[in-house]
């Protein structure tokens, strides 16, 4: 890889980080343990003690109903991971309603298309899917081992074999047979579960979704310790069906970082007697990423009021985190993805309350 290309790799992934990471606490004496058991339920405060390691300062100002957030041990040649919390004084029921109507709830300026998938789904459902003159562009460059799109050797070879880009008609073609494999990868995916997620062959360095998201989901304490049914339903999902009690797929074209990307996400709403909660597994995204995971806990508080505490764990793994290039960088996209945290804490709240 040449200079440009590093440097602009570096770049794009510093960019993105804060957009792609746009995901319970006391004020009493004594120690930590004891701060967070005396005002929060006890899993909470255990989880926040104990895993991600809040000071006494930080669930005071979680208590006070202002947004905290960390960053979480990971491998950081490759992961971010952040934990962002705060307390939100509106029904469970209105959160959970906003995201089933996923396609307002992910929509402004940033969002180019947010469409969520029918079941089963159909090609209807990936009409609006389109390139930019860039992507299409990028597409035609695009070959095995380099290529500025994330898309497996199948899929290269459907383009190479279907679309002849000196014909007039070669932007529509390619438009098409990629409306063809989305399609094809949504029923895949419902049918075969990770088994069926991409091989990404954009680099020399082949890239398998699956792996890359089992990895990460067993270094998460939050489904290996705590939410363990939901850890089985993210990994071997379609032959565990429970617990959720709504799931469904959506996809989008975003505004982010250095190019727009188009992702492939499956959300999974579970409603337990103690908490909800709302899990969005990425399964696709045709640039920077291999793979993420937002999980987003809503847990009531009866002696804290009408209202929940709202916990929100991301973690993703990206390029562009290793080698020199990702040393120098490393600590700015960290930083951006914290600010992105609190800045949808923020927003989420706000929403929600008003």
């Amino acid at each position: 890889m040449g200079k440009a290309e590093m440097s602009r790799r570096a770049h794009a992934c510093s960019a993105t980080a804060g957009a792609l990471l746009v995901s319970f606490f006391s004020t009493t004496a004594g120690s930590p343990g004891a701060q967070a058991q005396g005002t929060f339920p006890p899993v909470l405060a255990t989880y926040v003690t104990k895993d991600v390691k809040l000071t006494p300062a930080e669930q005071a100002q979680l208590a006070a109903g202002k947004p905290v957030t960390k960053l979480l041990d990971a491998d950081a040649s490759k992961e971010v991971g952040i934990f962002g919390a705060v307390w939100i004084k509106a029904p469970i029921a209105r959160y959970v309603a906003a995201v089933q109507d996923i396609e307002n709830f992910e929509k402004g300026e940033n969002f180019l298309v947010t469409k969520r998938i029918s079941s089963p789904p159909g090609p209807e459902d990936f009409a609006r899917l389109s390139f930019t003159s860039e992507e299409l562009k990028d597409l035609k460059a695009c070959k095995i081992g380099e290529c500025d799109l994330k898309l497996g050797e199948a899929g290269l070879a459907r383009i190479k074999s279907e679309v002849d880009w000196s014909k007039p008609t070669a932007n529509a073609d390619a438009e098409r047979v990629i409306r063809t494999l989305a399609l094809e990868y949504v029923n895949g995916y419902l049918e075969g579960g990770n088994a069926r997620l991409a091989q990404y062959r954009d680099s020399n360095r082949p890239t398998f979704v699956a792996q890359e998201f089992a990895s990460m989901v067993e270094r998460m304490p939050e489904l290996t310790v705590y939410l363990p049914s939901l850890k089985r339903y993210l990994l071997d999902y379609p032959n565990v069906t429970e617990p959720a009690t709504d799931s469904f797929l959506y996809w989008q074209h975003v505004k982010f970082g250095l190019k727009p990307t188009i992702r492939i996400n499956h959300v999974a709403i579970v409603n337990q007697p103690t908490h909800t909660e709302v899990v969005s597994k990425m399964l696709y995204a045709s640039h920077y990423f291999w793979t993420a995971l937002e999980l987003r806990v809503l847990i009531p508080d009866p002696a804290r009021g009408d209202g929940f505490w709202f916990v929100n764990v991301n973690r993703s793994r990206s390029d562009g985190l290793s080698g020199f290039v990702g040393s120098l960088i490393r600590g700015k996209v960290r930083g951006e993805a914290q600010k992105g945290m609190e800045a949808a804490l923020t927003t989420t709240k706000s929403r929600m309350e008003s």
